[in-house]
């Protein structure tokens, strides 16, 4: 390939320096276009931060609950167990007795 010469006259050198200033602005506009989309993106993540904030809030109400039904149940099942072993204790003190 046979290298061509050309000459770069001020004018010329103008020209394409006017080009790339006219494509920094471009670029320049287009980030911030894009800017503007993420803004928004974030926008909408931070409404859905607010609303795992209030599952959150839900689930620890939740917790509190479960917690609450586990330990009527623990004292149900020992309350259970008592009158049972009073019940045995209750039975054999009359088969002892009518023996």
């Amino acid at each position: 390939m046979v290298p061509v010469k050309e000459k770069w006259t001020d004018e010329r050198l103008d020209d394409l320096n006017g080009k790339v200033d006219d494509l920094g602005v471009r670029v320049d506009l287009r980030f911030d276009g894009i800017d503007r989309r993420f803004e928004a993106i974030e926008r909408r993540f931070e409404g859905f931060d607010r609303r795992f904030e209030g599952f959150d809030r839900r689930f620890e109400g939740m917790d509190a609950r479960l917690a609450a039904l586990q330990r009527t149940m623990v004292l149900g099942f020992a309350t259970m167990a008592a009158a049972m072993v009073t019940g045995f204790v209750a039975l054999a003190t009359l088969i002892v007795a009518q023996g």
